[in-house]
């Protein structure tokens, strides 16, 4: 479920991209002014799921359909372009991950096979039939992420009421980026668990409509973090010094852009830790 330590990893997506059915709800959605925004988000998600869901999990309830719009521009021509919350297939998803390292009695009391039976269905549909347009990330933001985007890319908002920092761009360039990078990672490091990310990360935005834009949204970790560390927050940067460090094959480099990162997110490391 969502939560608010969280950063975001959204696809938005032109209404024709849909089929015809749901094509025509989202416009009505998006006439209608239903959308919500993206600060308010993450907070509706999760009173959504929990009121829901009731008191125990012993059902995979409807929910409604809800998205994220924002408006973008396809040539010269600005369109419309939504990001839906599938909040039914997450909720399944996290019913099947509640159980992994649980023991049998306790994944059963839990999650009742009843309940899993279902989410696995519901999982195995939307992937045959849907796309998952947000991944959530708690406590951090994951480092295959950072290659998507460019520090042009970047906006910063400081303001009493609205801590913002985000990073917007074409899914073209990000599936550039992305197979760049991967290209680099595989040539000198091989089929390590980075690698293997952030090629699951490339097929995930191949999935989507060419005129897509891709955002990735710090989220709640704003509010942990101080406004100078939001100001100068460079990991883009490192990230990129570090696979360019790769590709000329100085490891030294590479090495040191790496270090740097970490040391940019050990605070928020530690907040996991001790929450």
């Amino acid at each position: 479920m969502p939560s608010q330590f969280a950063a975001y990893l959204r696809v938005y997506e032109p209404l024709t991209a849909f089929a015809p059915e749901r094509e025509r709800f989202w416009r009505r959605y998006v006439d209608e002014g239903r959308a919500v925004g993206v600060s308010d988000g993450p907070g509706r998600q999760r009173a959504t799921v929990l009121e829901a869901l009731g008191a125990g999990w012993s059902r995979l309830p409807d929910l409604p359909d809800e998205a994220y719009v924002m408006q973008g521009l396809t040539g010269q021509a600005e369109v419309t372009l939504v990001c839906p919350w599938n909040l039914r297939v997450r909720v399944a998803e996290a019913a099947l991950q509640a159980r992994d390292g649980v023991p049998q009695v306790l994944a059963d009391a839990f999650v009742p096979p009843v309940l899993v039976d279902l989410a696995q269905t519901v999982v195995e549909q939307t992937r045959a039939e849907d796309r998952m347009h947000e991944q959530v990330a708690t406590w951090g933001v994951p480092l295959r992420w950072f290659v998507l985007v460019s520090p042009a890319e970047r906006d910063l908002v400081l303001e009493p009421a609205r801590r913002v920092l985000r990073y917007r761009t074409e899914i073209g360039k990000a599936r550039q980026r992305a197979h760049k990078g991967l290209r680099v990672l595989r040539r000198t490091l091989g089929d390590v668990p980075i690698t293997d990310s952030l090629r699951e990360t490339a097929r995930w935005l191949e999935s989507f409509h060419p005129g897509s834009v891709v955002e990735l949204d710090y989220g709640g970790l704003t509010g942990l973090l101080p406004e100078e560390a939001l100001r100068d927050d460079d990991s883009v940067e490192l990230v990129a010094t570090g696979l360019a460090g790769l590709e000329r094959e100085d490891g030294d480099a590479a090495t040191a852009a790496y270090e740097q990162l970490v040391q940019r997110w050990r605070a928020i490391q530690l907040m996991e830790r001790s929450n």
